[in-house]
């Protein structure tokens, strides 16, 4: 790669250069882009700690000989490893909001993003002042959710102690310390007797024919935040039959489930899910109210058998 790329100078040469060889390698764009013209100029321009948005002009500008170096190396990565370009910066965006990512952690990509920039408007009765980030890998979710509602205490919490280590440094990041904090924790397991008002949850929910099947920039991801079993519902269902236990009289439940949608379905045909429409694209994630935990949880408890 080195030599095919020695004529390249400036930006622009390199985001031209890259978006030739990512069509050429048949590149899978799902991490923040959905093509290769952005992904090209999203890793070419964060390689150097520039914005995305830079005006075309500076594109123009010539790169010395270690910008060219790391460049190159960065590119032979995204190209030869398939390794996601968030992963090869360190660095992703979520809600407009930079993370620390690496392959401890799935890279932020939640349709949830757009309720967030809603403040989740219509679904919520009133500002929740306890918020629960279950699953939180980055904890991309529930930081962002402490920018949206300012008085809100939010736990981000995971299974995975690397994970954690991740959200951590973001919490710093994000000078969050005094009202958002960790907990390690199997699903609720760790939350005997506390109750929220608003619980995220983006869990493990690709069920085993679409593990199988993704393309091979997922493989850099961890593993136990994706895999969830024949029908992926494994961790989900666990989640539906303790959430009543879990989130005051007025609280609700939002929870990502990607194409897995469809067994959620096939399983409860009793409830009655709100499932989200999201301008922005996405699909999957559904909502339910307090009450409507409590309503079913005889029946949710029995699914988890």
């Amino acid at each position: 790669m080195t030599h095919s790329c020695s004529e390249l100078r400036t930006l622009r040469d390199y985001i031209r250069w890259a978006v030739s060889r990512f069509s050429e390698a048949k590149l899978h764009f799902g991490h923040g882009t959905d093509n290769a013209w952005d992904e090209a100029r999203y890793l070419v321009l964060g390689a150097l700690h520039l914005p995305f948005e830079t005006a075309d002009k500076y594109l123009d500008c010539r790169l010395d000989n270690d910008e060219r170096r790391h460049l190159q190396s960065l590119l032979q990565k995204r190209i030869k490893e398939r390794v996601p370009a968030a992963y090869l910066l360190g660095e992703a965006l979520f809600c407009g909001l930079p993370f620390k990512v690496d392959s401890r952690v799935l890279i932020p990509r939640s349709p949830m993003g757009e309720l967030i920039g809603q403040q989740f408007a219509p679904w919520l009765a009133s500002p929740p002042a306890r918020i629960l980030d279950l699953c939180c890998g980055s904890g991309c979710i529930g930081i962002a959710c402490a920018y949206a509602f300012e008085q809100a205490e939010v736990c981000l919490s995971d299974l995975s102690l690397a994970a954690l280590q991740v959200a951590k440094q973001n919490i710093h990041e994000h000078a969050l310390t005094s009202r958002v904090y960790t907990v390690c924790s199997d699903g609720f397991n760790e939350f005997s007797g506390q109750r929220f008002d608003l619980i995220a949850c983006n869990p493990p929910y690709v069920d085993a024919e679409d593990l199988a099947s993704m393309p091979a920039e997922y493989q850099h991801e961890p593993r136990m935040a994706l895999a969830a079993g024949a029908d992926g519902l494994d961790l989900v269902r666990r989640i539906l039959a303790e959430a009543a236990d879990h989130l005051t009289p007025k609280g609700t439940l939002i929870v990502e489930v990607g194409n897995s949608q469809r067994h959620v379905e096939a399983l409860y045909p009793e409830i009655d899910f709100t499932w989200l429409e999201f301008a922005e694209g996405g699909h999957g994630v559904f909502l339910l109210a307090a009450a409507q935990c409590r309503e079913y949880q005889a029946l949710l408890r029995e699914r988890v058998e």
